[in-house]
């Protein structure tokens, strides 16, 4: 049984989530570098960062728990490769479950709720202003969560979180239109709609969102890269 990374670290070690190695195939992943179904050697990803296979293993492990990488036994770790059904299924569930989870925000939220949703939204600009796309998607997700966070439910919280892993890989692959990842009106509407303590327009807002984004996507096949990975990853 695989162990959770980082749960048995010494004290004052950074969480494996810091590491150079998971946050380098993090953003290769979801920046485009490397394609659904890539293989990750772990003796490859040592050596590129100079580290030991158990450093590059708990890092894996990290990501295949974020649903970024697979595990497979006896042949190693593969970029995921999420499939037509599987996308569509996620967006479901999130369409069911998150329009849920925004009212309740909507009820609940506080001042500091707010300023924190909106610190979210400005570090999300910030990275499509500086054109880290995968980056913007990983924060997108991570305001979804906040959102999560704040109605104050830990089992829809957990739900969301891992809905949200799953969908930023399947829309950093996947998207064909760039402002699917550049969602500022719908984000600043949501905020605008829980802030004033609007829980029906707070899940109508969210399910026009989670709806337009899923609409925003091409599930068709992306031919390979053509690069080494350590050109991928010390590029």
């Amino acid at each position: 049984m695989l162990e959770t990374p980082g749960k048995n670290r010494t004290a004052g070690q950074p969480p494996v989530q810091q590491s150079p190695v998971y946050l380098g195939i993090r953003s290769a992943i979801l920046g485009h570098s490397v394609t659904p179904g890539t293989k990750l050697p772990e003796d490859e990803l040592g050596d590129i960062y100079s580290v030991s296979r158990t450093v590059v293993r708990a890092a894996l492990q990290a990501l295949a728990l974020d649903h970024l990488v697979t595990l497979e036994q006896n042949r190693g770790a593969f970029v995921a490769k999420p499939t037509r059904l599987e996308a569509r299924e996620v967006f479901e569930a999130r369409s069911l479950l998150e329009p849920k989870v925004a009212a309740m925000a909507a009820e609940i939220a506080k001042p500091a709720d707010i300023a924190l949703l909106e610190r979210h939204m400005e570090e999300e600009h910030a990275a499509v202003a500086a054109g880290k796309d995968g980056e913007a998607v990983h924060l997108s997700g991570q305001f979804h969560v906040a959102i999560a966070e704040i109605a104050n439910h830990s089992i829809y919280t957990d739900f969301v979180r891992r809905l949200c892993s799953r969908s930023s890989l399947i829309v950093a692959l996947y998207w064909r239109r760039r402002d699917t990842i550049c969602e500022h009106h719908a984000h600043h509407e949501l905020v605008k709609a829980i802030a004033q303590h609007k829980p029906k327009d707070a899940a109508e807002l969210m399910v026009s969102h989670i709806v337009d984004l899923f609409s925003g996507l091409d599930l068709s096949e992306r031919e390979p890269v053509g690069k080494r990975l350590s050109d991928i990853l010390k590029g």
